[in-house]
């Protein structure tokens, strides 16, 4: 299969997903048995997309939630209500009951967390995938390094010749650019949270450093691998100044920091379930 582009193929679905959560929920005219459902458990960020066969997002939520930390539900309850109340609206809207979904985990952790959440909202869970590796089946890439970049983790996964041949995680993420925010300002994380996403120019001399150290473990990760390519993924790397700093840092590889990033993981798990659904 052809790779497929980053700025052509992938941003139009990003932006799709971003517009379907400033517009009024409106219910679409047609309902389709082809729509699928994905849910990305984020540490910053929880995040349910419903996809068409072509992977276009049909309907989008998200909702700020601090229900995981380090690729751990440490508040289990808290996160089933989350997605409970993310898959009421979403089939509301779309006027369909959604029975399963895909879903996926930060690799070396254990993917029944994730699934157990879902379990408990009612949902069969068809298909799991670690975050990095759905987003190198999404793209269909062939030669290239996935740096997903959450709130909590930063995961790595090499492909070659269109597989997965290594992936790894390590335990730093947004969540750990907010606590230096808040040690360097003084301010509570609530605070941090905020400023990280209103004043993310004036705070990235502050932050600089911990991009620089994410940078370093995603280099100790690759050591081994000889990729062209690397694409970077996750919220976190929604911060300005990220995409130049690891151009900087790798200047031997293609780095690739497609349009709202926040989006590409859970489009991504929808697209993975939705594309083994179809050839079991």
């Amino acid at each position: 299969m052809t790779q497929r582009n980053a700025d052509e193929w992938l941003n139009h679905r990003l932006l799709l997903a971003e517009k379907q959560l400033q517009q009024p929920k409106q219910k679409p005219e047609h309902i389709s048995n082809d729509w699928f459902l994905g849910i990305d458990l984020g540490t910053c960020n929880i995040v349910s997309i419903v996809i068409d066969k072509d992977a276009n997002p049909i309907a989008t939520r998200l909702d700020q939630a601090d229900v995981v930390r380090d690729g751990i539900v440490w508040d289990f309850f808290g996160a089933v209500a989350i997605v409970k109340k993310q898959l009421a609206s979403l089939q509301q809207q779309l006027g369909v009951e959604f029975t399963t979904a895909a879903t996926s985990y930060p690799p070396g952790t254990d993917p029944r967390i994730s699934v157990n959440v879902l379990e408990a909202v009612g949902l069969k869970v068809t298909h799991i995938v670690d975050e990095p590796s759905a987003v190198a089946n999404m793209l269909r890439l062939k030669s290239a390094a996935v740096v997903d970049i959450g709130g909590g983790t930063t995961g790595i996964a090499v492909i070659k010749d269109g597989q997965v041949v290594y992936s790894g995680d390590e335990a730093t993420g947004g969540h750990h650019v907010s606590l230096t925010i808040a040690g360097s300002l003084n301010l509570s994380i609530e605070e941090a949270e905020t400023k990280k996403k209103q004043q993310g120019t004036e705070i990235w001399p502050i932050v600089k450093p911990v991009f620089e150290k994410m940078a370093d473990i995603v280099k100790d990760h690759l050591k081994n691998y000889q990729v062209d390519e690397i694409y970077l993924s996750g919220g976190s790397c929604a911060l300005p100044g990220v995409g130049t700093l690891f151009e900087q840092l790798f200047p031997k590889h293609k780095v690739i920091l497609p349009s709202l990033p926040i989006f590409i993981t859970p489009l991504a798990i929808a697209a993975y379930g939705m594309e083994n659904d179809n050839e079991s």
